[in-house]
Parts: C-alpha cells; structure tokens; sequence
C-alpha cells in the first residue's frame, strides 16, 4: 500500500529570528518526545515549551506530522554528515579498512541521540517513510564500496553479500540503540561486529 504524502513545514525559516524560532520548536519537540513521551505530544505543548504562540507555530508546522518530518529528517541529517565524515578519503583502501570506517560511522551516528531514535523507531509510524529512505543510502554506499573491492571477497555475489553485511549491521546497531545504548561507545561492540563480518566478506 503506496504511502500517502508526507506533510511538510508550511515554509522555510530565513531569517536568523525565524531559524532561531524554528530551532525552539525542534527542541521542544525532541525534549517531549524524549522526556514526556508521545501521548504528551501536542501542537500546544510544544508550543508552551519553546515559549511561543501557537499561531506561530503553525507558520511553519501545519500539524504535529510536520513536526516529526521535520525533526526526524534533521536528525537524519545529522547521522547522515557524522558518517560521511568517517566515509571520506577510502578510495584506495582494503575492504577491511572500508568495513571498519563503515562500522565506525554507523556507530557514531546511532549514537546521536538515542533516546530520539528509538521514539522515532518505536511510536512514530510515519517517520517510517525517512527510515527507509535512509537504510538505501547507506545500501547504495556499502554496493559502491564493495563493487570496488569484489577481487578481495569471498562470495561472488555482490547482491547477496550487500544484503547480509547491510542487514547484520541494521539489526544490530538497532537492537544496541533501542535496548543496550551504552554498547554505542565503549568500543566492544564495533570489535565484535568487525570481527564477523570480516571473516564472511574477505577471501582466505
């Protein structure tokens, strides 16, 4: 079943007061979508919180979908430039430098705001359309990557290898952000997910 469209911000904000009023709002948002939880969330609350006016609010935000589009897309950019950051300047590495750049960034991107993503993953239905959107960059990077490099892996079917790598990464840094978000930082679990990964993609 086709999504329907995504309610999008009535307008941009240009001006430094404008951008400053809608920073508040994404604030608010966050700070009660994370500390009060979703049944608080409401155009009104948010309002209150970022201390302005309603009619305000709805300059930029025609509803409280706006609002989630709007928060969960800039937290995705921020996960988004966080690994582009541990991506640049592989072009002519190994695939296991590749592999440990990519673990590397997905963790630190996971590791923006947790409690942010696990609401946005968990009660938020409609950011489901950015998630998705999300999870097929990071595929297209990882086939570019690896499509680079298929002299130096095990299984010739680069489809299927993507696949795997993509999904084992997904699911675990998923389950590491929702139920153990402490496991983000502390190093263990890049060495362990390293060190299955790389024993399936590289050739003996």
């Amino acid at each position: 079943m086709p999504h329907k469209p995504l309610a999008k911000p009535r307008k941009l904000p240009k001006q430094e007061r404008s951008q400053a009023t809608v920073e508040a709002i994404l604030a608010a948002t966050t700070h009660i979508l994370t500390e009060e939880g979703y049944d608080h969330f409401t155009t009104n609350r948010v309002a209150e919180l970022a201390a302005v006016s309603i009619g305000s609010l709805y300059q930029y935000f025609p509803n409280k979908e706006a609002l989630i589009v709007a928060l969960a897309e800039h937290h995705a950019k921020e996960m988004e430039q966080l690994a582009e950051h541990y991506l640049g300047g592989l072009e002519n590495s190994s695939v296991i430098d590749v592999l440990g750049q990519i673990i590397k960034a997905v963790l630190a991107a996971h590791a923006v705001n947790p409690k942010l993503y696990r609401v946005l993953h968990e009660q938020v239905p409609r950011s489901q359309v950015i998630r998705q959107s999300d999870e097929a960059k990071m595929e297209k990077s990882l086939r570019s990557f690896l499509s680079q490099r298929r002299e130096q892996l095990q299984s010739k079917n680069l489809d299927l290898t993507v696949f795997i790598v993509g999904r084992t990464i997904k699911a675990l840094l998923y389950g590491a952000t929702i139920d153990r978000p402490e496991l983000l930082n502390n190093g263990e679990l890049e060495q362990e997910i390293m060190t299955m990964l790389s024993a399936y993609l590289v050739k003996k």
